[in-house]
């Protein structure tokens, strides 16, 4: 059923719905105007375009931006078909191509959105012109073991949602809590669209679907990305839990960097996995270095 009202997207930011050509709506966020390439902006599992707001705010200020809800979350229908990652690429290119963005763009992805514009890039590297990955997944960092266990941690706390821990749900997330740069409106509509039952399921979604897609993922990493320029921001805090994974994901992407030929890694040390929402100041000089990089190529 269509929205009653409009989602609020955030001062400066517009919010525009999109119909795929199966009818099911994907609510877009755009922001700023130039000549420059269109930054698109990829969540991470679980997480809705809202995640960017801060960020998105930013760098609109030199050019245009776009983020979205992917099927399920924030103002987008959810997907009958399973959440795999062609299917969530196929939406993302229908998108682009709605909207005539069929020039290259600059891809930006956290988290699950790493290997999202990794495939897309893989299908289309012509429409690509450049690549921040910010502590992007990688397939030698996902277990089966905790791929199991992560459509049930969506799971609780999709309960967690609807039994009005919001709050909670931040605080699990962000234990070291969000940049001061991030201001308390900003917050309030990542935990709306973030921190609710809709998103969680959206994201359980996703998840059952890791085991299947990693295969392809290691395909991918193994194929390469195009010769374009590319940042991967990697966190540097070993969180609980994170003493044998941060190295080896951080390594692993060192060594997927160290293959791209405009391509290198910046470690933000005082960050954890979420580097959007502790450090955005890393995210915003990555992006728009990549940005003038392609500018000045062009």
């Amino acid at each position: 059923m269509p929205r009653e009202h409009p989602l609020d997207p955030g001062q400066g930011l517009t919010e525009h719905i999109v119909v795929l050509p199966d009818g099911r709506r994907l609510r877009t966020v755009v922001a700023g105007e130039g000549a420059g390439p269109l930054v698109v902006f990829e969540a991470g599992m679980g997480a809705p375009a809202a995640s960017w707001i801060h960020t998105q705010r930013e760098v609109s200020a030199r050019g245009r931006t776009l983020s979205y809800d992917r099927a399920g979350y924030g103002g987008s229908d959810a997907d009958p078909h399973d959440r795999t990652l062609e299917r969530i690429v196929d939406d993302l290119t229908a998108l682009l191509d709605l909207l005539g963005e069929t020039a290259p763009v600059v891809l930006v992805g956290h988290s699950w959105g790493g290997p999202v514009i990794r495939l897309f890039a893989d299908r289309h590297p012509e429409r690509v012109a450049g690549l921040v990955f910010v502590d992007a997944s990688v397939a030698e960092t996902m277990s089966p073991k905790n791929a199991k266990l992560l459509p049930w941690s969506f799971r609780i706390m999709s309960v967690l949602a609807q039994a009005g821990g919001k709050g909670l749900i931040m605080r699990l997330s962000l234990p070291d809590g969000a940049s001061a740069e991030i201001s308390d409106s900003d917050l309030a509509i990542m935990a709306r669209d973030y921190a609710c039952g809709r998103a969680m399921q959206a994201g359980g979604r996703e998840a059952a679907q890791i085991i299947p897609s990693l295969p392809a993922l290691r395909r991918l990493q193994a194929a390469g990305t195009p010769a374009v320029p590319t940042i991967c921001l990697q966190g540097g805090r070993i969180d609980r839990g994170m003493a044998v994974t941060r190295p080896l994901l951080n390594r692993t992407a060192a060594e997927l960097m160290s293959v791209v030929p405009n391509g290198k890694v910046i470690v933000v040390e005082q960050a954890g996995h979420l580097i959007p929402q502790e450090c955005p100041a890393a995210v915003r000089e990555a992006v728009l270095e990549v940005v003038d990089a392609v500018t000045e190529a062009s």
